[in-house]
């Protein structure tokens, strides 16, 4: 059993930087790797990125070159520095951690989400 809040999302305008943290608590021991994902309204949730517990990072090539993800294993927390947003980044941001129960299978686990509003 894991649990992820998230916080950070708001208001900005266009240009602006925002950060999202996720922070991880239960049994985060078995987490494999944890990421971001976005669901705007209308369309299907998507990956904007992840990271693995060996440090490997993933992004959606609509974010690439301004958005990081980061973790701090200490605090098991989870990190989205977004900069220059654009109005098309408006959405709900999720968290995401999933642990490997099997092979070639995942258990996922999610944040409650927190909106991202991009003013243009």
């Amino acid at each position: 059993q894991v649990q992820l809040v998230e916080a950070g999302g708001g208001l900005v305008q266009a240009g602006g930087s925002l950060r999202l943290s996720c922070a991880a608590s239960g049994d985060t021991i078995c987490i494999a790797a944890m990421g971001w994902y976005r669901q705007a309204p209308g369309k299907e949730r998507e990956l904007v990125s992840n990271i693995t517990n060996g440090g490997t990072t993933d992004y959606a090539d609509s974010v690439k070159g301004r958005f990081t993800i980061s973790r701090d294993n200490t605090k098991n927390t989870l990190y989205l520095q977004m900069n220059s947003l654009k109005f098309e980044d408006t959405a709900v941001y999720y968290c995401n951690a999933y642990c490997l129960v099997g092979v070639g299978v995942r258990w996922d686990y999610w944040g409650q989400g927190t909106q991202v509003t991009v003013s243009s």
